[in-house]
């Protein structure tokens, strides 16, 4: 997907969070591309995407509905991405990297420490961390030698949420996505750490509260947007304090 495209979809999964796009709302690709200032192309392939991601359902006539999402579908669908992940980064641990794998784990951290030292971040900057949030995952996964995982994965990629693609971004507080963005990078940090010393317990609990972090989406859906915000400035601050 290109970064246009890959900016309509986070916008409108965004828009389905806050409730912009309310459940229950018909919403079509003419409509919504006027909305956006965009063609219809990128939101054509965007409503695919949020389909496959149970955030929308196709309607027999034209058009999609925005589907009901309930806190317990998405913290169960993230409980298990984050056993899928915990797993494939203990066994990869155990197993140890090969020297191509290491090198990718590394120049992913690079480009996010680029990123990240300047103390913000810009749109295009996010949407280069998912780029390499993706392929940061994907090696760990690789890294496991267990195709088990990514099989399971796929599957439950079908689930709101639950897949480590979805990500949303909030473009009226980059202040506070740059502290929640950074504090994910930080534990990408930590998990390599623990890969490369063939600490697979280690690596597994911190794959595994990684995942976790997304779990604020199930608070946002529940109303609880304020909480959820002052969670990430006490995530913030105690990363911060950790690195004096």
């Amino acid at each position: 997907m290109s970064k246009a495209g890959q900016r309509v979809l986070s916008t409108l999964r965004q828009m389905i969070i806050s409730g912009e796009m309310a459940a229950g709302e018909r919403v079509a690709e003419i409509p919504t591309a006027e909305r956006l200032g965009v063609s219809r192309t990128p939101v054509r392939i965007a409503f695919r995407a949020l389909e496959q991601e149970g955030l929308l359902t196709k309607l027999e006539r034209r058009g999609y509905r925005v589907r009901e999402v309930t806190p317990e579908e998405v913290g169960g669908a993230v409980e298990v991405r984050g056993v899928l992940e915990g797993l494939a980064a203990r066994q990869a641990a155990e197993r140890g990297l090969s020297p191509e794998q290491r090198k990718g784990l590394l120049e992913s951290l690079a480009l996010g420490d680029t990123l990240f030292e300047k103390g913000h971040v810009t749109e295009e900057d996010l949407e280069t961390y998912h780029d390499l949030n993706r392929r940061f995952h994907a090696l760990i996964i690789e890294a496991s030698g267990n195709p088990a995982i990514s099989s399971a994965l796929s599957r439950n990629e079908h689930l709101p949420f639950a897949s480590v693609s979805s990500l949303t971004v909030d473009r009226n507080n980059l202040e506070r996505e740059y502290r929640r963005f950074n504090f994910a990078h930080m534990q990408h940090h930590a998990v390599f750490d623990a890969i490369d010393h063939r600490q697979g317990a280690r690596a597994e609990g911190i794959m595994r509260e990684h995942a976790q972090a997304t779990l604020r989406y199930a608070e946002i859906f529940a109303g609880k947007k304020e909480q959820a915000a002052e969670i990430h400035v006490i995530q913030a601050e105690a990363t911060d304090a950790q690195s004096l």
